[in-house]
This record gives C-alpha cells, sequence and structure tokens, in this order.
C-alpha cells in the first residue's frame, strides 16, 4: 500500500476525480511539452457526463493558462481502464498535427493511472489485509496507529497536523459562511443556521445537531470550491473531519489523540483503495461514503479507546451498512445528493463506533470480506448508477416549490 498521504489530498473542491485528478494530469503533460502552446484534451465515460457540473473544464483551462486548450467531450465512449479516462494531445501551431499523445485516468481521490501503472505508486507497508495486520497487532501488542507509524515512520505525524489544521479551518468556514452555492441547482447553505439550532438545543438533538453542522460545513465548502481535505473524496470529504471535530468538543480530547484517529482512518481508506476502490465511477457512493464512514468509524473507536478489533468491528460496519449506495448526482454537481448524504454518514459513523465500542469486538463478518463485497456490488451496479448523471436522483429530479 501507498503512503496515507496519498489518501489525504489537500486541495480544492469539488470533485477529487473529477479536478484535483485532471489538473495534476495536466500539469504533468503541460511540463512535458514546455515549447507547446495548443493542447486537446478528450474526457471520456464519467469525466464527459459530469465533468461540467464537477467544473472540469474550468480548472483544465485554468491549469494550461495562457496556452490555447480545446476540450472535447466524448459522451457515448469510455476508454477501457477505468471510466474516469482521458487523452491529452500536444498540438502543432498551425496545423493542429498531434506532436505527442497520453491517456491517463483519474481513479479516485485524485490519483492517476496510465498504460504503465498507477503514478507516484511507492509501496511503503507490510501488510495489505485487515486480518494480516490484526495479526501484528497481536502479536507486537500494539494499536493500529502503531502500524502506520511503523511503515510511514514518524515523519507522518508533522503532516497529519498539517491536515488537522486544515479540516479544522474549513469547518470554521462553512459554518461561517452563508448564502446559495454556486450552479442551476440555486441550493442554499445550511451548515449555519444547523449550527446555531444546535447550539439552542438539547441532549441528543444538540448532538446529532452539531455533527450535522461539522459534516455541511466541509461539504458546502467543497461544492462551492472551497479548500478542503480529501477523506477519502471530495464528495465525501465532510465525514470525518466533524466526527472528529465534534469529539475535539466534546470530549477535550488533546492533539495527538486525534492525529492518532487521522492515521487509523488513513489506514482503513488505503485499505479500502488497495482491494476494493474509492471512485464513485468505478463502484458507486459506496466507494466514497462508505469509506469515508468507514474511517470515520474506525478513528472514533480508535480515539476512545477501542482494542484492534472493535475498531475493526466499527470500520466494517460503517462500510456494511453503506453497501449498495449509488453515485446519482443531480446535474453533475456535488450537491445533491452529496452533502446531506456526508451529515447522515457522520452520525452512521457515530453509532457504528458506539456499537462497536459497547461490544467484546467479537463479530461474523470481518472488514476485508465487507471491501471485497463492495467491490462485487460496485461491478454489478449499472452504469447510470456510477457517477454518470444518468440514473437514480440525477434522473428524476427536476425543481419543485414546496408552496402548492
Amino acid at each position: 500500500m501507498q503512503s496515507i498521504r496519498e489518501i489525504y489530498k489537500i486541495g480544492y473542491g469539488p470533485s477529487s476525480s473529477h479536478t484535483i485528478g485532471p489538473v495534476r494530469a495536466a500539469a504533468i503533460f503541460a511540463q512535458k511539452h514546455p515549447g507547446v502552446h495548443k493542447f486537446r484534451v478528450t474526457l471520456y465515460g464519467s469525466l464527459s457526463l459530469t465533468g461540467k457540473g464537477h467544473h472540469t473544464d474550468h480548472a483544465l483551462q485554468k491549469e494550461f493558462m495562457p496556452n490555447d486548450l480545446e476540450i472535447v467531450w466524448n459522451d457515448s465512449q469510455e476508454l477501457p481502464l477505468h471510466p474516469n479516462g482521458m487523452v491529452f494531445e500536444a498540438l502543432s501551431e498551425d496545423t493542429d498535427v498531434v506532436i505527442d499523445s497520453w491517456e491517463v485516468y483519474s481513479i479516485g481521490g485524485g490519483d492517476l493511472r496510465d498504460a504503465t501503472g498507477v503514478l507516484n505508486s511507492n509501496k511503503i507497508y507490510s501488510h495489505n489485509r485487515m486480518a494480516d495486520i490484526l495479526k501484528w497487532c497481536k502479536s507486537e501488542g500494539k494499536s493500529l496507529w502503531e502500524f502506520v507509524e511503523d511503515n510511514e515512520g514518524p515523519e507522518i505525524w508533522p503532516f497529519l497536523h498539517d491536515v488537522w489544521l486544515t479540516m479544522k479551518e474549513t469547518i470554521q468556514r462553512g459554518i461561517d459562511n452563508e448564502g446559495v452555492l454556486p450552479g442551476p441547482i440555486k441550493l442554499a447553505r445550511r451548515a449555519s443556521s444547523h449550527y446555531t439550532k444546535a447550539l439552542n438545543a438539547h441532549g441528543t438533538v444538540k448532538n446529532i445537531g452539531l455533527l450535522f453542522a461539522f459534516a455541511l460545513a466541509v461539504s458546502e465548502e467543497n461544492a462551492s470550491g472551497g479548500r478542503i481535505v480529501t477523506s477519502p473524496t471530495c464528495g465525501s470529504s465532510g465525514v470525518l473531519p466533524a466526527v472528529l471535530f465534534y469529539l475535539s468538543r466534546d470530549e477535550h480530547l488533546t492533539e495527538p489523540k486525534i492525529l492518532r484517529g487521522l492515521a487509523t482512518a488513513g489506514l482503513i481508506a488505503n485499505l479500502v483503495k488497495t482491494n476494493a476502490s474509492i471512485s464513485g465511477a468505478e463502484v458507486g457512493c459506496q466507494g466514497e461514503i462508505g469509506t469515508a464512514c468507514a474511517m470515520a468509524s474506525a478513528a472514533m473507536a480508535q480515539i476512545l479507546g477501542g482494542s484492534p478489533n472493535q475498531i475493526e468491528y466499527a470500520a466494517e460496519m460503517g462500510m456494511e451498512h453503506n453497501l449498495g449506495l449509488t453515485c446519482d448526482p443531480v446535474l453533475g454537481y456535488v450537491q445533491i445528493p452529496c452533502i446531506e448524504r456526508n451529515a447522515i454518514a457522520a452520525t452512521k459513523a457515530y453509532s457504528c463506533a458506539v456499537y462497536a465500542l459497547s461490544s467484546d469486538g467479537g463479530h461474523k463478518i470481518s472488514f476485508d470480506k465487507a471491501v471485497s463485497t463492495m467491490a462485487e456490488t460496485g461491478r454489478d451496479i449499472q452504469v447510470a448508477y456510477r457517477e454518470t448523471g444518468m440514473g437514480g436522483l440525477a434522473k428524476s429530479w427536476e425543481p419543485f416549490s414546496e408552496k402548492k
């Protein structure tokens, strides 16, 4: 497995696969051709079908400036290695003759793959299955975050400090900002009002309301193109920060405990990414929100003193109870159902952690099995329900007024 640095990417929304990934690819291709001033990018599959709603074109135009860029949208064709395929071409100035081309794929979480394999795929972990990691924990008497430290080295902690700082800044901005999100849906921001109402509530309503508010804050910032941390993607970036921020306030936790939770959550996402997928275009939203829920569940169980088996159980439930979740963004925007979905997943993650911590850690379905089942389910989901904007809510949505 790669470093968890490849899980937590600090960047700008609204989509890790549709903006962060293509921009990274554009930078690589442009740097390879410093003397060329004319380029063409052809987008295929999900990148083409929902790219305009995800601002793929704006992100690419900005990256190639001041050079000329032609964008071709190929809705009807999918390249062989992944639904998020694209072809970059360097063109001659006068005749548009193709000087060089590169077929590359945005495979989720901002990562790239071409014919040679995954780019920057530096594998540093000794195990890539949860069952083997649990055996290591038992034999060494250590927990999951210590497995991360043993493989990443102590330099992972300053990196996770920056990740946590960014997450907190995103939540604060999201709570302060109000107004309407960009795009034709005209979706109003709700994090600020949810936060105010939660502060004035009591008991369970207050607790759930705060979780909602923190998740909404991050998701709304992402939808507006704000600075966020992929965890594991832009579209699911609100779940983990919401749970961690809530715990840091409610439980008065020190930063080292939060960072250990981030390490554990990163390990969970790494396992999913290695053995299945975190790409909504490949396996549906179960790969994004399901993974984010599993990450947050495991992090909370870790922070509150859970054993490795209880942490694994929390992660398994977070994944299991999102199996089959489709990716059906309305008009291709990361707004409906994505923003609410982050808020609901945050409360689900909290519940999974409490459930696991209340048990002895024993259960029948392993995390590894839940992940493999998610991958199989993703392959079985029709393409209309995998970030193409062709099915589900994306197909049935139309504006309506609540007033009859």
